[in-house]
């Protein structure tokens, strides 16, 4: 196993996106109580607001779909808080519906947030972790990146390219001592996932994700899944044979995501729908 520089999260300037709410929100919250100087990415540049207040760290705008947005928020974030020590590539939206219902331009959106949103921070981040020798930066990506869902296709796609991802880039610069580490959660009880009902896929609380993001800091692990059994399950499940996984999906009725009708999950559709399109008249 790679020996990478230790990092010590006691005054490290750790930067998180998405961090106004949800995942984010948690992850600052740990790296504060930990010493770390955390600087808090989100488009709701309010939202990052209030979670810098609470934790004492600082607020920035990010649109992670904006190289150019993406490069000010680092910067504005070096200057207030020093070298980047730790990146945490949170900033995500999941749409979910059949595959031919969804509009191109939310496919597009989600593939401009879910994957080139981690493109952009880690071609802006790495240069200065090479040139110093050290370095961590953890994707929060999904179990959706190895497990398949009806009704999430495009967001499977974009979190299998982030799995990919990282495991290339951790491969290309684990000799220089920066690490790169994939969080995969399952469900997790945000809005992201608000109003699905993923059963047997079990809701884990934002906390743990965060839990396993600052574990990540200290083990350099490659992959963490949370909840850790869920990962080994999806590893057994590629190489089930596909009518006993068939079979298994039928029982379990695995085409939820295709037809929820909770309030909830309407109202993010909306949310996401209103932003994207928002986006396009820009």
């Amino acid at each position: 196993m790679t020996k990478y520089p230790h990092l010590d999260l006691a005054r490290a300037h750790v930067a998180i996106t998405g961090a106004g709410q949800g995942i984010g929100r948690a992850t600052a919250e740990r790296m504060a109580a930990l010493g770390a100087r955390v600087s808090i990415g989100d488009l709701d540049l309010e939202a990052a607001k209030r979670t810098a207040a609470d934790i004492g760290g600082t607020a920035h705008h990010l649109d992670v779909a904006d190289p150019a947005s993406f490069a000010a928020f680092l910067g504005e974030a070096e200057q207030a808080n020093g070298p980047l020590a730790v990146l945490v590539n949170n900033a995500g939206i999941m749409p979910n519906g059949g595959f031919l219902d969804l509009s191109d331009a939310l496919n597009r959106a989600t593939m401009e947030v879910n994957v080139f949103g981690v493109v952009h921070g880690m071609r802006l981040a790495l240069p200065g972790m090479l040139e110093r020798g050290r370095g961590h930066i953890v994707n929060v990506a999904s179990l959706a990146g190895k497990f398949p869902v009806k009704g999430l296709a495009i967001y499977n796609a974009s979190k299998f390219a982030v799995v990919g991802l990282t495991a290339a880039t951790r491969l290309e610069y684990a000799p220089h001592g920066v690490s790169v580490s994939a969080v995969l959660p399952s469900a997790v009880d945000t809005a992201l996932a608000s109003g699905l009902d993923m059963r047997p896929i079990p809701k884990v609380k934002p906390e743990r994700i965060a839990d396993a993001v600052v574990d990540s800091v200290r083990t350099r692990a490659a992959e963490i899944a949370v909840p850790g059994y869920v990962g080994a399950l999806a590893t057994l499940a590629a190489v089930t044979p596909e009518p006993a996984l068939n079979a298994f999906r039928r029982l379990m009725r695995d085409d939820r995501a295709l037809r929820p009708d909770s309030p909830e999950r309407d109202g993010y559709r909306a949310r996401l729908d209103q932003d994207t399109h928002r986006e396009e008249n820009a």
